[in-house]
């Protein structure tokens, strides 16, 4: 029993005493001008601390289409191991980042109300509670560090200060002990106590209601002596959070009968008016609106613009002056961050509603659609769908891909360049690769489409749907694309926000495309499978190098069993580069390309190996397929008796497929049916 006592006392020691004793941290008011003195950053603004929280992640830079994306990592949420990480909008999260940016060094947006606007589902709540999670985070920390105060052996009534009960009050608003520093002096004073940083971190605004009163009362107690009125001062250190309604808010809209605005500035507390005698004491009022408990940090406005008039007229002076007017109380200052999210049907009503135009005037809006980069898509399912989070049921290749790839497509604009489709325009968002464009074209693709991502299908749907297909057969071992795809499409008909008809054929229609796709993917990967066979692709290779050595230099190739010279092999040569496109024209340049990839990889002390150069690796791979995919008769699998040698043939294949490939024995067997169903109808691409 001592032993575990004592081990409790050391974990006790070491983690938890001293980081109690740091958050708890509390002290008299010159204690806290020592702070400020030392480390001026505690005196930020809300902006300014947002700001700082999200850079202290840091930041990595990188180019799409020739431009300069900067991603935060903060957004990647370290803090909970990528539990509401952003996938995709870098572009539109770094336009996010400018506004606070600018609003930290006061050049303005931080007069405004920052509003995310985008569809359903693209993540603009998300943003919001990570910058909330992070500042919670963010003042735990000693960098991101704040502090308020409370009035300490107060007089219960001013009346008779002397034999009245004393008691402790803290201040409703947690604002900044320096607000205590009359403001005609504060200018000053900041200059005096850290110099020219006072430029930095200015300190504005004054006490609100509540401490203003007691300030002003132990000034007549003491007889204008300032330093006695600050005995009664206990500066202490606060950390945001939600859950205690400390610095951070939220506010969402409810029916209209039952709207107050009074859940925004707070409201008399009737009971104690009786104590006090007058509406308005201070000390009778609940300074718990949404808007005084989330000062020094941040508010979020649910649907902000489905919010009564009352409600915007609020938020008007909070945004533009950092003022709200509780009832019956003078206008109170207030320093936090005001953001809030919509969708389009309501942003399209702000627009058409004069009324609204002093609330369009202190907007910045910032979209945050869809995701339009495959791989990034991808990554939303992926977190949520894997063969180690899905216990019971194996998730088969290219099953999340599919269903992501039919999510962007239903995001992007048709290509007004007629020789590009819709499949191509989203791989070359991606990043691949097409011949005959460019980084520049891709830019120019992404300018013509004006509405690309502010429509299509939405990542729940895409979730709901496999979920759907994961407990829909119980039986079933495995969840290949072909489920999904049916359940997405079937989904449709009561899809509560698809209501037009034409664009539910237009949906249908991609989900054959996709479904084309899968097929051209997994034959190459079937065709792969069956080519693996390490040794001959390299025999494959080496035979086809020494002629296109022999055809580039001139030269002949001796023949290995006969020992005479002969002419390159002009036929197996040309055999391999068919099976990429390469025409009969651009032999010569292929040829030239390889070996001078040879060249420059033996100038930099490497070996060229066959897999070394992509185009020429997919040529040989198809090539060895065409030479040996007789020989192991895969169409024969849909008939019901398949020949020993052949089976053997057959396993081989499939163990690839399981080994590098990630199929499990089911779904390897699923896809060689299926591809050798494509095989029998002699549908394959030779």
């Amino acid at each position: 029993m001592a032993a575990s006592s004592n081990v409790l006392d050391a974990i006790q020691k070491k983690y938890f005493d001293k980081e109690f004793k740091a958050l708890n941290w509390s002290g008299t008011f010159e204690d806290y001008l020592e702070i400020v003195r030392k480390n001026p950053a505690v005196l930020r603004t809300s902006f300014q601390r947002l700001y700082d929280m999200i850079v202290s992640f840091g930041t990595e830079e990188y180019e799409d289409s020739r431009k300069k994306i900067i991603h935060y990592k903060f957004f990647d949420d370290p803090i909970e191991n990528g539990k509401d990480a952003i996938y995709g909008l870098d572009a539109y999260l770094m336009r996010l980042m400018n506004i606070i940016k600018a609003a930290a060094y006061r050049y303005g947006p931080e007069r405004r109300v920052i509003l995310l606007h985008g569809p359903v589902g693209s993540s603009k709540s998300t943003i919001v509670r990570l910058m909330k999670k992070g500042l919670e985070y963010y003042s735990r920390t000693p960098e991101g560090a704040l502090y308020s105060f409370e009035w300490i052996n107060i007089p219960k009534f001013f009346t008779d200060p002397e034999n009245s009960p004393r008691e402790n009050v803290p201040c409703p608003m947690h604002e900044e002990p320096l607000h205590l520093v009359p403001q005609e002096i504060r200018d000053d004073f900041l200059k005096d106590l850290i110099g020219d940083k006072a430029l930095t971190y200015q300190v504005e605004g004054e006490l609100c209601p509540s401490c203003r009163q007691i300030y002003r009362e132990l000034g007549n107690i003491y007889n204008g002596d300032w330093k006695k009125v600050l005995e009664h001062v206990r500066v202490k250190r606060i950390l945001l959070s939600e859950k205690d309604r400390v610095g951070i808010g939220t506010f969402q809209p409810k029916d209209e009968k039952n709207q107050d605005s009074t859940e925004l500035t707070g409201d008399i507390n009737y009971r104690k008016i009786a104590e006090y005698g007058s509406e308005s004491d201070p000390r009778a009022f609940n300074f718990d609106g949404e808007f005084n408990i989330a000062n020094r940090g941040l508010i979020e406005f649910i649907e902000v613009l489905k919010l009564d008039v009352a409600f915007l007229y609020d938020l008007l002076g909070a945004s533009q002056e950092h003022k709200i007017k509780p009832k019956k109380f003078p206008q109170t200052d207030i320093d936090e961050v005001i953001i809030g999210h919509t969708n389009e049907p309501e942003y399209k009503k702000l627009q058409n509603n004069e009324f609204m135009e002093a609330l369009r005037d202190r907007t910045v809006k910032i979209d945050i659609p869809y995701i339009t980069k495959w791989s990034e898509e991808i990554k939303i399912y992926k977190k949520d769908f894997n063969n180690e989070k899905i216990r019971g049921k194996h998730i088969a290749p290219h099953t999340i891909e599919m269903a992501a790839m039919w999510a962007v497509l239903t995001r992007l604009e048709e290509p007004k360049k007629a020789n590009l489709t819709l499949v191509q325009k989203l791989k070359l968002y991606d990043g691949k690769l097409i011949p005959g464009y460019t980084e520049d074209n891709v830019r120019e693709l992404r300018k013509e489409a004006v509405r690309e991502g502010l429509e299509g299908i939405s990542p729940r749907y895409i979730q709901d749907k496999i979920s759907n297909a994961l407990v829909k057969d119980t039986e079933e071992p495995c969840v290949n694309p072909f489920m999904v795809l049916n359940e997405l499409e079937s989904g449709l008909d009561h899809h509560s926000l698809i209501s037009n008809e034409e664009q539910k054929k237009r949906y249908r229609e991609l989900l054959g495309v996709v479904k084309r796709e899968y097929t051209d993917i997994v034959k190459n990967e079937v065709q792969r499978a069956i080519s693996a066979d390490e040794d001959a692709i390299k025999r494959l290779f080496y035979n086809y190098i020494d002629n296109v050595k022999a055809y580039v230099q001139k030269e002949k190739v001796k023949n290995k069993y006969t020992g005479e010279d002969e002419e390159p092999n002009e036929k197996l040569m040309r055999s391999i580069e068919e099976k990429i496109d390469i025409p009969e024209s651009r032999k010569d340049d292929f040829r030239r390309e390889i070996m001078n990839y040879i060249g420059a990889m033996a100038l930099e002390g490497k070996k060229f190996e066959w897999n070394s150069n992509e185009r020429l690796a997919k040529a040989l791979e198809l090539k060895l397929f065409e030479d040996q995919k007789d020989s192991i008769k895969l169409s024969t699998l849909v008939s019901s008796v398949v020949d020993k040698e052949t089976q053997e043939k057959i396993d081989v294949v499939k163990s690839r497929l399981i080994k590098h490939y990630g199929y499990c024995e089911t779904c390897a067997t699923d896809v060689l049916n299926y591809v050798a169903s494509i095989f029998a109808r002699g549908d394959l691409k030779e």
